[in-house]
């Protein structure tokens, strides 16, 4: 038996009028749901409407507020640095976006770093949406208040998994990588936990140091390898110090400050205008060449035809649009006690 889909539009009307009976202003609640559903519409499962619960307790904890506008710390015109209050990250990151998608057509290029912003979710969907309008968008995050992932060579945990994303335009289907200097994440290890699973190999560190592939060990004192793990794990370390310092040093606010919560995030944006350098349709040409080279790589025995980044999340989100979303096992369950307490309906499945 299939599992039950959910028109998208419904959805994010429910998470919307959710987020707004808690507290989150309505201009603001609405991009949160929109964010998180675009994340279920894509699949990547572990940041869409499941996190509803966390963010709920966030906003009855005060560590999300749902009023005001973020406090522009500096100013450059191609670069600008904002304290984000704990307002919801979503809703921060598309501000920031439009922000640069406008002034980009003057100077070519606009980074954007936030402190204290919340949570902002499935980091795919912003760069998909600017490579949408013709640019590049690079975008990275961390979170202050976690310390779930060892350097290289160490078993004590010191930064969180730090994910960067980025999406082009290729002239056909823009490429969206979405990845952490990590192995894997903390959402991944709890989903795994509750599902009663194990990861397919050794990614992380149990409390004396040993590598383990029991997700358990992570709420046990152990901690996440780097992206390369054993061997090659130098690399994921280097990248997550360098998105330590974008999102952190650039906005001065970080752990340095030992007052940052779990779900508290530093973010850098960039946003680049191919026009004002070869041309887009330069910039297409080559990048269109290349992805095109991708996919007609010749595969390795038994595998399937090579896919660009986010070529699958893209098409999923297509086939979601049309059919309905499909949601992981339990989000429902998990967003009707909220939806009771709050005296919001949620949407029936497609067909019911």
């Amino acid at each position: 038996m299939s599992a039950p889909r959910y028109d998208a539009a419904a959805l994010v009307g429910a998470a919307s009028a959710m987020f707004q009976a808690a507290g989150i202003e309505a201009s603001k609640a609405s991009v949160v749901a929109d964010v998180l559903v675009e994340s279920d519409l894509m699949g990547h499962v572990t940041h869409g409407l499941g996190l509803m619960p966390k963010y709920m307790d966030e906003i009855v904890g005060g560590r999300m507020l749902g009023q005001g506008e973020p406090e522009v710390i500096a100013d450059r015109g191609a670069a600008i640095t904002w304290d984000g209050r704990s307002l919801p990250g979503q809703w921060l990151v598309m501000k920031a976006l439009d922000l640069a998608a406008e002034r980009v057509k003057t100077h070519g290029t606009v980074s954007i770093a936030i402190g204290r912003s919340q949570h902002i979710g499935c980091l795919a969907v912003y760069p998909a949406r600017a490579a949408a309008r013709g640019l590049i968008c690079l975008l990275y995050s961390s979170a202050p208040g976690t310390t779930s992932v060892a350097p290289f060579g160490a078993k004590q945990g010191v930064y969180s998994p730090n994910p960067f994303a980025a999406g082009f335009p290729t002239g056909e289907t823009p490429v969206v990588t979405d990845i952490s200097a990590s192995i894997t994440t903390n959402n991944m290890s709890l989903r795994l936990i509750g599902r009663g699973e194990r990861f397919p190999a050794k990614w992380l560190l149990d409390a004396e140091g040993n590598p383990t592939d029991d997700p358990k060990a992570i709420t046990q004192g152990g901690t996440i390898l780097p992206a390369g793990g054993l061997d090659h794990g130098q690399k994921g370390y280097g990248w997550a110090l360098v998105t330590e310092a974008l999102t952190q040093g650039l906005p001065g606010y970080g752990r340095a400050d030992g007052t940052a919560t779990g779900m508290g995030a530093g973010v850098f944006l960039q946003v680049i205008d191919p026009e004002a350098f070869a041309g887009l349709a330069a910039f297409e040409r080559q990048t269109g060449y290349t992805a095109a080279a991708c996919r007609a790589a010749a595969p390795r025995p038994g595998l399937p035809p090579v896919r660009l980044p986010g070529q699958k999340g893209l098409k999923a989100r297509e086939q979601a649009l049309a059919e309905g979303v499909e949601l992981a096992p339990g989000i429902i369950e998990a967003m009707q006690p909220i939806a009771a307490k709050y005296n919001v309906t949620l949407p029936a499945p497609l067909g019911a």
